[in-house]
């Protein structure tokens, strides 16, 4: 078949394929996110919008979502220094270890949140190595909210980081170096010049790392003892009250959970409706 004959052939099947793979995508996305999402509200309001105030009306549920909050304020920060650090490390310089450095901050990736949990109940806890001298001083990591930050902390610690590298390596360092040419010291540098180029990346993590961090589940649940009121963020308030076959109590919590996620999701497709042409600008490869 010659090119003209090829281009005088009708669109029509590969049109077909197009809308059937669109189609074949959002019937995926309504079975398994739509439809679950849905369900969780329509579970929480099965007895009407009374039960579900009087079941968030609680004060499980308000202390709950003060330390979900509390481990996620602190936690984020933590993990957006350690990221730009990291970041900055692996982008700009070469030095030994560096390899096993980017194999750390995946290791999170592989390692499953449970045994992250353990890991700081054998080192802080009551039996742990360095439980004894931490009950002698009078300081409580395992079963109180140091213990939460830090297994926190460790599942949602590559977001961060894995948003910055990749960008960081493909603008490389020209303007920081001209920067420096010019008379710039490091924070006048990062400030003024890394920044500006990676703040949406840097945000895009952000938002990332806050949405996990809020709803951890495995490695909070090991460290936390489940004490309520004092060490139960909302996934596990959203367990404890389902295990005690409060089903509408624990739809209810969890519609606030599944609501966190989805200002989340929110604030992060309003930048990039705001901000589109700027976040293309400064993505890999961008121009």
């Amino acid at each position: 078949m010659t090119a003209a004959a090829t281009a005088r052939a009708p669109a029509w099947p590969r049109r077909l394929a197009h809308l059937a793979l669109v189609l074949a995508a959002l019937a995926f996305l309504a079975l398994f996110l739509l439809l679950p999402l849905a369900a969780v509200f329509a579970e929480a309001l099965r007895k009407g919008v009374h039960a579900y105030l009087a079941a968030i009306d609680q004060p499980g549920a308000f202390a709950a979502i003060r330390l979900t909050l509390l481990v996620a304020a602190i936690a984020v920060p933590l993990n957006l220094v350690f990221g730009v650090a990291a970041a900055w490390a692996v982008a700009r310089f070469e030095f030994r270890g560096k390899a096993l450095l980017g194999a750390l901050i995946d290791l999170p990736f592989s390692v499953s949140p449970v045994i992250a949990g353990l890991v700081y109940v054998l080192l802080f806890g009551a039996q742990g190595w360095f439980g004894p001298w931490l009950a002698a001083h009078g300081v409580r990591i395992v079963f109180a909210v140091p213990g939460l930050v830090l297994a926190t902390m460790f599942v949602t610690l590559p977001f961060v980081a894995r948003e910055l590298i990749p960008l960081m390596q493909a603008q490389g360092a020209e303007e920081e170096e001209a920067a420096r040419v010019l008379g710039a010291n490091g924070w006048q540098m990062f400030f003024r010049v890394t920044l500006p180029k990676i703040r949406w990346a840097l945000l895009y993590g952000v938002l990332l790392c806050n949405a996990r961090a809020m709803g951890e589940f495995g490695a909070v649940s090991v460290v936390s003892g489940h004490i309520r009121g004092l060490t139960t963020t909302l996934p596990l308030e959203i367990e404890m009250r389902y295990n005690e076959y409060d089903y509408v109590g624990a739809f209810a919590v969890a519609s606030l959970l599944a609501l966190l996620a989805l200002v989340t999701l929110a604030a992060k497709t309003a930048l990039e409706w705001r901000y589109g042409d700027e976040l293309a600008a400064h993505a890999p490869g961008g121009h």
